[in-house]
């Protein structure tokens, strides 16, 4: 490790997490306060390797009496967010997005790219949908376009693959023009033209083109217009009707998702059906995300439609509305999307999903662009997945004896607090809109973007300030062995500083489903003479979907102990850092092996920044952070391109 990582340790491991007596939770001011003890490296902390910068993000010249100006951070756009909000929300929240006379022109300005330009232009709000779904030419409307879409929606989950549907390594994509001859009235010398222009694109290195919208879908054009359609298939321990409830209820399809949905709210309810979800439709409102700041959100209006199609299928469908609702700046429109899904004799359900979708990319980060474009990131597998992902946690919090942690109580606490941990991580680090998002100046290579997050009370103090700090990098290294490096305890000391020279071990853990490599785990560091200087909560795993993350956030000893004896973890303070791994292109029928997309992030408390302020102090100690713990990673995963004096 360099000299300023092994200051940074050192300094940190001042601030281990305590706990005073009768507390009941972890000082979290000392905890995790590891910028204030950065600070106290030197007097003269400001150097020369991070310019000033200003609330825009942009550097300044030297000037204003020599004083260093730090981030200065606008709110903009803030609205509720459903299923990753607190505990105690007991109903759907409405987005209420921000009207742009409200906002400065300096404020937009200073907000990430990723948080959508768009959004700042009047949409038709939700509160006109909401009253204009009431009258019947409009609930008509909806109606017969979500019967027509739920008709698409059987038609391509039900088809044969070729040549409709072809595999493009572990996925299924949907053939363009077997589409439009299968499912559009086209002229056959207008397909004959298109056919002629896509071989001629595909010539000349571009198989792009734009596919005319389906007689179900909104006709709307947005340039660049980018079509994904997508289908997997899953078999899940989950009766069907508890899917249905699942995908109907507001509050536990946000939940679920937590990873793709950042809000949601229903604005109007056509048709209530007969309590069985049976017809039952509603008109509602979503943001999509992926977990890093890279990639805009994705936004929309659309109808939901439950339907029983025959004794034994079911089918959930979601189209786009925006050609009864239009406003202008669209970039995200759903075609019928959605599942069927069809009980099996052995008890166990089989969900196909299809994504199909239109999305303006044209603001997506260059290095997850391939992946983006690929349908890979917000395909029909990723939903698949997590659906699978949340029946085989149920499935783990209700087994009587899953390894391995003595008591049903402790097994039952160290789930849900991981659980909770989680869906943070994926709400910290998302471009959701309600996170305003700056970009570093003068951080080298790194694309580092910065934020402040919730307050966190302190028994007897002053609220502490968070902050959200995160970067994503390229490693020409397989996704599993950049996974299985960071979620391994005996590796954690090659890259986190706070474990830099200390024995790390496992002391407890609970294996989630039939991979060893999907737990949740209580790791402890051990200091000199064997002294515990940290325990930190951990889970890992991996998807299903080509996805892994490694999330984790340091608990104090008596907090840890109290949910190891089954305690009460819901009003435990925790601010979760980790990693999200993904391939750098969708896996090949050959196998062919692929580099790592790998984002970084680190929620941490900063006594000494303020609620939408960081100070220069605060942001040249998380550009030494983010430098140190990316350069540690690559020099041991990928040690033939980067070298450094790491631990």
């Amino acid at each position: 490790m360099d000299q300023n990582g092994a200051e940074a340790a050192a300094a940190a491991r001042s601030g281990i997490p305590e706990t005073r007596a009768g507390d009941g939770v972890g000082n979290l001011e000392n905890g995790f306060d590891i910028i204030n003890a950065l600070e106290a490296i030197e007097d003269d902390r400001i150097v020369e390797e991070l310019p000033p910068i200003d609330h825009l993000g942009n550097g300044l010249d030297q000037a204003h009496d020599d004083q260093s100006v730090g981030f200065d951070i606008v709110e903009m756009n803030a609205q509720a967010t459903v299923g990753n909000a607190s505990q105690d929300s007991n109903s759907p929240t409405q987005v209420d997005p921000q009207s742009p006379q409200n906002i400065s022109s300096s404020a937009a300005s200073g907000a990430s790219s990723t948080n959508i330009q768009s959004d700042n232009i009047p949409r038709a709000s939700d509160l006109l949908i909401a009253v204009s779904v009431g009258a019947e030419p409009t609930r008509k409307k909806v109606m017969e376009q979500a019967v027509a879409a739920m008709n698409d929606l059987t038609r391509l989950a039900l088809a044969e693959g070729e040549p409709l549907w072809q595999r493009r390594g572990d996925m299924e994509v949907l053939n363009g023009l077997q589409y439009l001859r299968d499912f559009t009235s086209i002229d056959s010398m207008l397909l004959d033209e298109v056919m002629r222009l896509v071989n001629f694109s595909e010539q000349n290195g571009s198989a792009s083109f734009e596919l005319p919208s389906s007689s179900t879908g909104p006709a709307f054009e947005f340039n660049p217009l980018h079509i994904e359609c997508s289908r997997a298939i899953g078999f899940v321990d989950m009766a069907p009707m508890t899917i249905i409830e699942l995908l109907m209820d507001l509050k536990q399809w946000s939940e679920v998702f937590s990873n793709i949905v950042s809000s949601a709210a229903v604005l109007g309810v056509i048709s209530a059906a007969d309590g069985t979800f049976n017809g039952m439709l509603q008109v509602m409102t979503a943001e999509f995300h992926l977990h890093t700041p890279l990639v805009p959100p994705r936004k929309c209006y659309f109808a939901r439609y439950c339907k029983q199609l025959d004794s034994a299928t079911w089918g959930v469908v979601d189209v786009s509305l925006e050609n009864l609702f239009p406003y202008p700046g669209i970039q995200f429109l759903k075609r019928p999307s959605g599942c069927l899904i069809q009980q099996t004799p052995n008890q166990f359900s089989k969900i196909t999903w299809v994504e199909h979708v239109e999305s303006d990319n044209n603001l997506v980060h260059p290095i997850f662009q391939k992946l983006v474009n690929s349908a890979f990131v917000f395909g029909a597998k990723r939903w698949i997945a997590w659906i699978m992902q949340h029946c085989q946690w149920q499935s783990t919090l209700m087994a009587p004896n899953a390894p391995t942690i003595d008591g049903e109580n402790g097994r039952t606490s160290l789930l849900k607090l991981s659980e909770r941990m989680r869906k943070n991580f994926f709400r910290d680090i998302s471009a959701s809109t309600e996170n305003t998002w700056i970009k570093m100046t003068g951080t080298g290579a790194e694309d580092v973007r910065v934020r402040t997050g919730e307050s966190i009370p302190v028994p007897g103090r002053s609220p502490s300030t968070t902050i959200i700090f995160t970067t994503s990098i390229w490693l020409a290294t397989p996704p599993r062995k950049v996974f299985h490096f960071l979620r391994d305890e005996h590796s954690r000391n090659k890259w986190d500083l706070l474990s830099d020279g200390r024995f790390v071990r496992e002391i407890a853990y609970v294996i989630n489903g039939q991979s060893p490599e999907n737990r949740i785990s209580v790791l402890q560091v051990d200091g000199f003479q064997n002294k515990i200087e940290i325990l930190y909560l951990q889970e890992s795993f991996w998807d299903g979907a080509g996805c892994s993350y490694v999330i984790s956030a340091p608990v104090d000893i008596i907090a840890m102990s109290m949910i190891l004896n089954g305690g009460n973890p819901d009003y435990l303070p925790i601010l979760p850092s980790g990693f999200a791994v993904l391939p750098d292109k969708p896996a090949t029928l050959a196998g062919e092996e692929t580099g790592s997309i790998l984002t970084l992030a680190f929620h941490i408390v900063d006594c000494n920044s303020a609620e939408n302020y960081i100070p220069p102090e605060s942001a040249q100690t998380i550009d030494r952070v983010i430098s140190s713990t990316v350069a540690c990673i690559k020099a041991a995963v990928a040690p033939d391109i980067q070298q450094c004096n790491c631990p």
